[in-house]
């Protein structure tokens, strides 16, 4: 099995060699990529802890804070893919943690590096399926947790095609933390063993949620940078992809001429992109675009002549803090098939929130905030704009979104809990 798999990774990998190199991704911690850890240090043990990219690496912060509590003689390793990823991961690391890149799913390379770091335990954040890697963990009989499981509707159609060579591989995980029961279920069809699997919930819904009094007080410089004043409102859009730039801006315009004070603020999913949409911004005559990394510290933005400053938020870590002194925030990705981004950190602040209607990749979520009127999914551009409308014209309907969504933050806070608790009895025995 290990051979051909191998042989079919390695023929993948070259066909997307080209694609790899024109989207820039070959970044300098690929040699890790490759096996190459000569930088760790020797570790006794440590649990291992992977997320792929920057949502589930939040997603973990919590839970390795908590099982460094249970567990204050152990490190920790923690993986990513993303360069994004990584940064977060080295902010969770504490001081004699190892953050590394996850290893190629080559048969070679992964038991090389399992052999440098020797694991007591590998938790992999969401479901990411590396048969090799998998395969070496369970052969070495290091226990294997997946938390946070969930199977996308797109993720559950591939692994029943391949149904028998995935059955034999998830069951070589030891515990599956899953979601939801739809997800469970959706395990146990794929052949997983029903006692591997436990309904714990969602971490990411295991979010600080602060007062917005404490907020304010903490973020209050923020607004004074973008010189938003008091009676002024701020819209964010959040995560966006290529072909929602324009329709936001197109919508912002209409508003502007109702609700002159209106401000937008936009954050483009890949921060890279931010020149790009600098450019699609200018090209509108009543517009003008400045870039969050340009404002001077503390330093009020100046509006120059009759054109709208539309600001481009051009840095990583910085989206939480424009979510803490906005008034409405659309979480993009969704107006495009692109899947949609997390509601979550908004919600957790008491924001208003809307979205596209292309959240399939948080399909139970958005589920979750309609059920409670607590979230505005919108068909389009059109209805974005009329609905940002009726709630720029009522404040009073901003506050009651707002709070409807904390409240489903605390309604569903805990998984991160349970999932420390399954992961402790998987080292104790």
């Amino acid at each position: 099995m290990f051979i051909l798999y191998d042989l079919i990774f390695l023929l993948f990998a070259l066909l997307y060699l080209p694609v790899f190199l024109f989207k820039k991704k070959l970044h300098a911690g690929f040699v890790m990529r490759l096996g190459f850890l000569s930088e760790i240090p020797e570790l006794d043990g440590p649990i291992w802890c992977h997320a792929v990219s920057v949502g589930e690496a939040m997603s973990i912060k919590h839970l390795v804070e908590s099982l460094k509590e249970k567990f204050p003689q152990k490190d920790f390793v923690i993986s990513t893919v993303t360069p994004t990823g990584n940064k977060i991961a080295c902010s969770i690391a504490g001081k004699n943690d190892a953050v590394i890149y996850l290893p190629l799913d080559f048969s070679w390379i992964v038991r090389r590096v399992i052999d440098k770091i020797n694991p007591s335990l590998f938790v992999i954040a969401e479901t990411e399926i590396w048969p090799n890697l998998i395969s070496c963990l369970n052969k070495k009989n290091i226990p294997i947790a997946v938390v946070n499981a969930r199977i996308s509707d797109r993720s559950f159609m591939k692994y029943l095609f391949a149904k028998p060579l995935v059955r034999s591989v998830l069951n070589k995980i030891s515990v599956f933390c899953v979601q939801t029961k739809i997800d469970g279920r959706r395990l146990e069809q794929l052949g997983v063993f029903p006692d591997k699997i436990k309904l714990t919930g969602n971490m990411k819904f295991d979010i600080k949620v602060r007062d917005y009094e404490e907020l304010r007080k903490d973020y209050a410089d923020y607004r004074i940078k973008l010189g938003v004043r008091i009676k002024e409102k701020l819209i964010v859009a959040a995560s966006t992809h290529p072909g929602e730039e324009e329709k936001i801006l197109n919508v912002y315009l209409n508003l502007v001429k109702s609700f002159p004070d209106l401000k937008l603020l936009i954050g483009p999913r890949h921060p890279e992109r931010s020149e790009s949409i600098a450019k699609l911004v200018n090209r509108y005559p009543l517009l003008e675009s400045v870039k969050i990394s340009l404002l001077p510290r503390l330093a009020s933005a100046s509006q120059s002549g009759e054109r709208k400053q539309v600001f481009i938020l051009d840095t990583i870590g910085q989206l939480m803090y424009f979510y803490a002194i906005s008034d409405i925030v659309f979480v993009g990705g969704s107006l495009v098939k692109s899947g949609g981004h997390n509601i979550l950190e908004p919600a957790s602040l008491g924001k208003a929130i809307l979205f596209g209607k292309y959240m399939f990749n948080f399909r139970d979520i958005t589920r979750m905030f309609l059920d409670k009127n607590a979230g505005i999914m919108v068909e389009d551009a059109e209805e974005l704009e009329s609905n940002l409308r009726r709630l720029l014209e009522d404040p009073a309907k901003i506050a009651q979104l707002g709070k409807a969504s904390r409240e489903v933050i605390l309604e569903n806070q805990g998984a991160t809990a349970r999932n420390a608790e399954v992961i402790t009895l998987l080292l104790k025995t």
